[in-house]
């Protein structure tokens, strides 16, 4: 079984830094996009950022030159530093693996996978 676990969130004040990781965990042969979302109360769920395998990025309108996504393939993990953070991003930051590629019984399998979530709250 796969398994997406992250880590780093938390009670920031306005202005300041933090960084989260998601760590995939389980047989895995290889990740296609690695992708952080974000819900906050009352709100749908919007993509922040994505990084493919090969590292190209792209980002929400609304994080762009303040949030940056990168990963380490060898470790299956994504990164997601931000820094001079606003309250308006409070949620709940979700990892999302696609094209996760499992290998059983000599069968290959796709699948994509979540994370539960790791709250970050921007307050002062």
């Amino acid at each position: 079984q796969v398994q997406l676990v992250e880590s780093g969130g938390g009670l920031v004040q306005p202005g300041g830094s933090l960084r989260l990781s998601c760590v995939a965990s389980g047989s895995i042969f290889s990740i296609n996009d690695m992708v952080w979302y974000r819900q906050a109360p009352g709100k749908q769920r919007e993509l922040v950022a994505v990084i493919t395998r090969g590292g190209s990025t792209n980002y929400a309108d609304s994080v762009k030159g303040r949030f940056t996504i990168s990963r380490d393939n060898a470790k299956n993990t994504v990164y997601l530093q931000m820094t001079r953070l606003k309250p308006e991003v409070t949620a709940v930051y979700y990892c999302n693996a696609k094209g996760v590629i499992t290998v059983k019984s000599g069968e290959a399998y796709a699948d994509d996978y979540w994370g539960q979530g790791t709250q970050v709250t921007v307050s002062s």
